[in-house]
């Protein structure tokens, strides 16, 4: 059970600090929420169940120092999850943007981004769903990592470059 103060991740709405453990009515029932404030943006609030296993599976304590570069240098190791059924894909990646797994991001990110270099290989794009889920699942992780670093979100590649 995470406590006021820790620091989380949640979901695709990045970095967030706990604010408090409470007890709100908001459908006729009280029940105990976790309060999350954005460590980005002040005013985003957000209240998570404590009993609801689905949302809760989508917090994840920040990584440590050791911990990111340890799954920053397995990112050569990573493999490929590309989906040739769009609908199957598509189900597949927002799934993999809601869990929060850091291993699937980059997952993710590297077979959009390795796709992404084929198809511009044969002077085609991405498709627009494919360039949303890379984009999204860079943000989720990248604010991870530039918290965890203590840098601008714009230094977090060239640091993951320099360490594989």
């Amino acid at each position: 059970m995470y406590k006021a103060n820790d620091i989380v991740t949640y979901s695709t709405h990045g970095v967030c600090r706990i604010i408090s453990v409470e007890t709100r009515d908001f459908s006729g029932t009280p029940a105990e929420y976790y309060v999350l404030r954005s460590e980005n943006d002040s005013k985003n609030t957000f209240y998570v169940p404590t009993d609801n296993k689905n949302l809760t599976s989508q917090m994840h304590r920040v990584l440590s120092r050791e911990e990111l570069d340890k799954l920053i240098k397995a990112m050569p190791d990573e493999k490929f999850i590309w989906i040739e059924d769009d609908n199957l894909r598509k189900a597949e990646y927002e799934k993999i943007l809601r869990s929060g797994n850091r291993q699937k991001l980059i997952q993710l990110i590297k077979t959009l981004y390795i796709h992404k270099k084929k198809k511009m290989s044969e002077n085609r794009k991405l498709r627009s769903a494919d360039e949303h889920f890379l984009k999204d699942a860079e943000a989720a992780l990248y604010e991870e990592f530039a918290y965890v670093l203590d840098i601008p979100k714009e230094q977090v590649l060239p640091y993951i470059q320099q360490l594989i």
